[in-house]
């Protein structure tokens, strides 16, 4: 094993609120033990996630508002009031992006379990059926209307498709997080470094196992590396732990046979699969998202 990295970076401990906590209830999985743990998200999380959902369904509605009015009344005066039309469209994609992307935050403080995968779907990519229900009839009706030529249509329909676009981009889940996803990635952590202890900045997307490892280093916004559980750093809305386990087993001074990158699995989990939370399945701990 290598020396550890020196950090040059104060390390501050995360907020000493009640954190997320992992429970001993059973988890229906084929891979996984009948008792592995089951993260469950702190009543701080649950609570901002709520208040993120109630502002994001306030933008949501008042977008379907701007739909309706488009179509009942901007789309249906003659002449059709151009600007007003293209005022509508980026007001409409004003609401909803800003709305998808609170979602997301709540989905990450508060994720849905995989069991129930009708919920799990819709909550992880309600971001899209809304946009596509505020935007789809918009542009059908642009194109069907006969009060405006072919020069405004094409201009207006560049904007709003453009605008449907970036609402997509934006509502769009392809990593959704899960309760399953954060029990194993805890399991993952505890059996790597034998304790529930990950870093992470304010200005990072993931979290990391040591606060030696380069890319906190290399993180120019903060001069501050947070430390804290797997709980507390979902609660900081960091979505993952990095991608990046064997060269940061490394880079913190540890045997990066610890971990098989063929199933993202800590090897004592392989060896040893049923001797609870650091033992715990941990198919869940790999990701395909960028790093920060």
């Amino acid at each position: 094993m290598s020396e550890p990295r020196k950090t040059k970076k104060k390390v501050v401990a995360a907020p000493s609120t009640p954190s997320s906590k992992t429970t001993s209830t059973a988890r229906n999985t084929s891979d996984a033990p009948s008792n592995a743990p089951v993260w469950q998200a702190s009543p701080e999380a649950k609570a901002k996630a709520k208040n993120f959902r109630l502002i994001t369904w306030t933008l949501w509605i008042l977008a379907l508002c701007v739909t309706l009015f488009v179509a009942f009344w901007v789309l249906r005066q003659e002449p059709v009031n151009f600007w007003l039309l293209i005022g509508m469209f980026v007001l409409s994609g004003a609401l909803v992006i800003p709305g998808n992307i609170l979602w997301k935050k709540a989905n990450i403080l508060d994720p849905a379990s995989e069991k129930d995968k009708v919920k799990f779907f819709v909550q992880n990519q309600l971001g899209a059926i809304v946009s596509s229900i505020a935007f789809i009839p918009m542009i059908v009706l642009l194109f069907m209307n006969k009060n405006l030529d072919a020069k405004q249509k094409g201009i207006a329909g560049a904007i709003a498709i453009a605008l449907f676009g970036g609402s997509l981009f934006t509502g769009v889940t392809t990593d959704a997080p899960s309760v399953e996803k954060y029990s194993d990635e805890q399991a993952l952590v505890v059996a790597l470094l034998g304790k529930d202890e990950v870093f992470w900045t304010a200005g990072g997307s993931v979290f990391h196992l040591c606060a030696e490892v380069s890319d906190l280093q290399q993180e120019s916004k903060t001069n501050e590396i947070v430390v804290g559980t797997v709980s507390q750093a979902h609660d900081a809305g960091k979505s993952r732990l990095t991608k990046k386990v064997t060269m940061e087993l490394k880079q913190c001074g540890l045997d990066p046979a610890l971990y098989d990158e063929s199933t993202g699995k800590a090897v004592s989990q392989l060896t040893t699969p049923t001797e609870g939370a650091t033992d715990g399945a941990t198919d869940g701990a790999t990701e395909e998202s960028t790093e920060e």
